[in-house]
């Protein structure tokens, strides 16, 4: 069996197939990763992090004709593509230049005692990743894993399954599997994955966390998320603000996990709002074939997003919505959603109140500060969260009340995001974190060898009963 996967603007053009993994097959495929594993572990960091940039060079070698496959398999705009895979080669570099301090054995010989904290790889690592930003977030498991001397079992999005394999490919110790929620089930039972990487929607995060936690596996889960973006009363944005506002709802066609899915202005200001979004709009958005270099916005993945969304934008206009088209698309057979801004709606609107994960973005005002507070925070996600202001402590005041895991301030979605910031959920959103240091640390588990000073040779001992203090411990 086969998985092929359409172009989602021209559906009738099969773009490329990947032969399916048999669940059966994984205890073989993982007893290979474990073995791999033992010889990849002992080989020292430096040999690592050498074979490791040889493949951020092999992937850069390949940008213009992966970013062409992306654009084909995904939809996404062929500029955005090439843009996500750079990234994932400049990220891999970062996990190079900052696993060299992070991945070794730190010692300490003091008056307390003998510390030795050594690093060590899980093993295994099983890697479930979506369609989305198949290459960044695959990236981000697999890079700090790798380093670390762990081997990756990497199961793709049936959606994206093409560049990722190629991608793979580039890169030591990494075994691709193609399949569907049975596969995955087979991944986490086997005894020689030692953790598990997920980013997805919350209803597979659950059955993940389940099984995972069946087996006393630890995991990395990242879920999505509902992000509100909030303007104060005292926000100044430019014509540029605006432009960059406006795709950090719709890059992607929407369908990024931290992407501005519900806008609070206030309602004084909302007028002067709506005029300079869709002005921006008007500038900014062009729909239409992702290897168009000029196209801002591709169709959605598949026949059943758009259904969903385009559902959602019906049930907002039945509920008395204003609904704005923001840019035309071109029409014809492939998965195209005109993007819309909806006005009007109230909090329990399902276009408000779900992730919709499409072109489609309601428009929500407020009266005072306590208010849009409140209903900023509520949602049962908490992945991202954005905060517009002309006065930056005053943002990062109303930020620290928000129940996010990452909160932008005068930006949102990718523009907003470094290298050395931690990103992750709270509530359904997730746990775990990704980038940053925290984000290698997923990968690796401390050990410990510990002599405390009471017990070395000609130390003054402790009775059995004793608990440790801040000078013999």
């Amino acid at each position: 069996m086969r998985i092929h996967r359409e172009n989602p603007a021209r559906p009738r053009e099969l773009v490329g197939s990947v032969p399916v993994t048999p669940s059966e097959a994984v205890d073989i495929i993982a007893r290979e990763a474990d073995r791999r594993f033992r010889e990849w572990s002992r080989t020292t960091l430096a040999e690592r992090l050498e074979s490791l940039r040889s493949a951020a060079d092999a992937i850069d070698a390949e940008v213009e004709d992966l970013s062409v496959l992306l654009a084909r398999e995904t939809g996404k705009p062929v500029a955005d593509c090439r843009g996500e895979i750079s990234f994932a080669a400049v990220y891999l570099r970062w996990v190079c230049d900052h696993a060299r301090t992070m991945f070794v054995t730190t010692e300490i010989d003091d008056r307390q005692g003998r510390l030795s904290v050594t690093p060590r790889p899980y093993g295994v690592v099983a890697a479930i990743t979506p369609w989305n930003a198949p290459i960044i977030l695959s990236m981000l498991k697999l890079g700090p894993a790798l380093a670390a001397g762990n081997t990756v079992l990497l199961k793709p999005s049936p959606l994206a399954p093409l560049t990722v394999t190629r991608v793979a490919a580039l890169l030591p110790e990494t075994t691709v599997v193609h399949g569907g929620p049975d596969l995955v089930r087979a991944l986490i039972a086997d005894p020689r994955v030692g953790k598990v990487a997920f980013t997805g929607g919350d209803a597979a995060g659950r059955a993940i966390a389940a099984a995972a936690g069946q087996a006393l596996k630890p995991v990395v889960l990242e879920l999505g998320g509902n992000d509100p973006a909030v303007f104060l009363d005292d926000f100044a944005l430019t014509p540029d603000d605006y432009e960059r506002l406006v795709l950090a709802s719709f890059a992607t066609s929407g369908q990024v996990c931290m992407a501005a899915k519900r806008l609070y202005v206030p309602q004084w200001r909302a007028d002067e709002f709506l005029d300079s979004y869709l002005a921006a709009a008007h500038r900014i958005l062009r729909v239409g074939d992702p290897l168009d270099e000029s196209v801002t916005m591709g169709p959605v993945v598949s026949r059943a997003a758009a259904d969903r969304v385009t559902a959602l934008i019906s049930d907002a206009a039945a509920r008395g919505a204003r609904i704005i088209t923001l840019a035309k698309s071109p029409g014809g057979e492939g998965y195209f959603v005109d993007p819309v801004i909806a006005c009007g709606l109230s909090d329990d609107a399902p276009l408000v109140g779900t992730e919709q994960f499409g072109p489609a973005v309601p428009l929500l005002t407020y009266h005072d500060e306590a208010e849009v507070r409140s209903r900023a925070n509520d949602s049962e996600l908490g992945l991202g969260a954005s905060v517009w202001s002309a006065d930056e402590d005053r943002a990062f005041a109303f930020a620290a009340r928000l129940e996010a895991g990452f909160t932008f301030v005068n930006t949102h979605n990718r523009t907003g995001m470094s290298l050395r910031a931690p990103f992750g959920g709270i509530k359904r959103s997730g746990y775990g974190r990704e980038y940053a240091e925290d984000g290698l640390r997923e990968y690796i588990q401390p050990t410990v060898t510990h002599s405390p000073a009471a017990f070395r040779p000609g130390g003054p001992g402790l009775p059995a009963r004793a608990y440790p203090t801040t000078t013999n411990a």
